[in-house]
C-alpha cells in the first residue's frame, strides 16, 4: 500500500510545524493563503512570517490552491483560526474525496454557536472521520528539536492509530485516544487559564498564585468538560493539565503574553492590534461561560478572565474577586 498522502491546510506557526513533522513520513502539502509564502516554503524550505530562521524538512512542499491541496489528499489537518474554519471547510468540501479523516489542530470554539471544530467538520464535511490532534505543542521549541508529546483523537481508535504513525517523529511523541471531546475542550479551555495565569505574573502575584489559578483552572476546565461529555480522566493529561502548564507559564505563549500586559493596564485590542497570529482565548473566554450558563457548570476563573477580557474589569479586581470566593472541597465547586 502506498504512503497516504497529507494536506495541511493552514500556514501558521503550528500547521506549519506539524506539516514539517509529517513530511518525515508521508508526501505532505501544505496550504498557504499568500502565493508568495507558498513559493518561499517550496523553495526555501522556511516560513518566514511565523517561523523566521527555523528550517523545514525539505521535502515539505506548499501551494496557494485550496482545490488541489484538497484533491490529493488522504488525510486533511485543519489549522486555520477558529473564525476561518467553517468558511474553509465549505471551500474544500467540493474538492475532497469520500472518506478522507479530517483532523483539527485548532484549539477554540466557534464564535456565535460555541461549537467544537470537530462539530464543524460534521456540519460542512458530513461523512468524513473527524477528530483533533492536541498537546502541551509550541511550534518553535519543537522545529528546534526539543522533545514533545501530543494526543490525536477520532472515534474510531484504529484510525487515530494509523493517523499517529504519520505525525511521530523520534523527538515528538504521538499518543492515541478516543475522546474526541476531552481533548478539544482542554485544548480550547487552557487559553483562557493562560490568560489568567499571565495577569497573576503581571501583577506579580507569585508562584503560588500563579499555581492555584492553574490548578483550579483545571479543575473548573474538568468540571466543563464532563459536562459536556469529556472523559475525567482526559484534563490530567496531555491535552488538559499538560497543554495548561505550558501555555501558562512560557515565554512563547500568546495567551500568557495578552494577561500579562493586560495587568499593566491595556486592553485586549490594544495588546493584539498587529499581532500576526491569533489570541483564541479571547474569543474562548466568552464561550466558555456561554457554555456554563447552558450546563450549570461553577467556573469562576473563567468568569472573572472573560469580565476582564470583554467587559473592562480590571485585572487587580478580578484576583481580589477570586480571594473572595469561599473555598469548598477540593474536588467540587469554587
Amino acid at each position: 500500500m502506498r504512503t497516504p498522502r497529507v494536506t495541511v491546510v493552514g500556514a501558521g506557526s503550528w500547521g506549519t510545524t506539524v506539516a514539517s513533522l509529517a513530511a518525515r513520513n508521508a508526501p505532505v502539502l501544505l496550504w498557504a493563503r499568500r502565493q508568495e509564502l507558498a513559493e518561499q516554503i517550496t523553495a526555501a524550505h522556511e516560513n518566514p512570517d511565523y517561523l523566521a530562521g527555523l528550517a523545514l524538512h525539505p521535502e515539505l512542499k506548499a501551494t496557494s490552491s485550496l482545490p488541489m491541496a484538497a484533491e490529493q489528499a488522504d488525510v486533511i489537518v485543519m489549522a486555520v483560526p477558529t473564525h476561518a474554519f467553517r468558511k474553509t471547510l465549505a471551500e474544500l468540501a467540493p474538492h475532497i474525496r469520500p472518506w478522507v479523516p479530517v483532523v483539527s489542530l485548532s484549539k477554540g470554539f466557534e464564535e456565535g454557536t460555541s461549537k467544537r471544530m470537530t462539530e464543524l467538520i460534521q456540519e460542512e464535511l458530513p461523512g468524513h472521520p473527524a477528530g483533533a490532534l492536541s498537546g502541551p505543542n509550541l511550534a518553535k521549541e519543537i522545529l528546534d528539536g526539543l522533545a514533545a508529546a501530543a494526543v490525536i483523537v477520532m472515534p474510531d481508535h484504529s484510525v487515530a492509530q494509523r493517523l499517529q504513525s504519520l505525525l511521530r517523529t523520534p523527538w515528538f511523541r504521538v499518543y492515541t485516544g478516543t475522546d474526541v471531546i476531552g481533548v478539544e475542550v482542554g485544548g480550547a479551555v487552557k487559553n483562557v487559564i493562560a490568560i489568567a495565569a499571565g495577569m497573576a505574573d503581571g501583577l506579580g502575584a507569585g508562584d503560588n498564585t500563579r499555581a492555584m489559578v492553574i490548578s483550579r483552572g483545571v479543575a473548573e476546565m474538568t468540571r466543563l468538560g464532563v459536562a459536556m461529555g469529556g472523559d475525567p480522566g482526559t484534563f490530567g493529561g496531555l491535552a488538559g493539565l499538560g497543554d495548561t502548564i505550558a501555555t501558562s507559564t512560557s515565554p512563547l505563549s500568546r495567551n500568557r503574553a495578552l494577561g500579562l500586559q493586560m495587568a499593566q493596564g491595556k486592553t485586549a485590542d490594544e495588546v493584539t492590534r498587529g499581532w500576526r497570529m491569533v489570541v483564541e482565548g479571547i474569543r474562548t473566554s466568552r464561550a466558555v461561560c456561554g457554555l456554563a450558563d447552558k450546563l450549570g457548570a461553577d467556573v469562576p476563573i473563567f468568569r472573572e478572565i472573560n469580565a476582564v477580557v470583554h467587559e473592562g474589569r480590571a485585572p487587580t479586581e478580578a484576583f481580589r474577586g477570586l480571594l473572595r470566593i469561599r473555598p469548598a472541597k477540593e474536588d467540587e465547586a469554587g
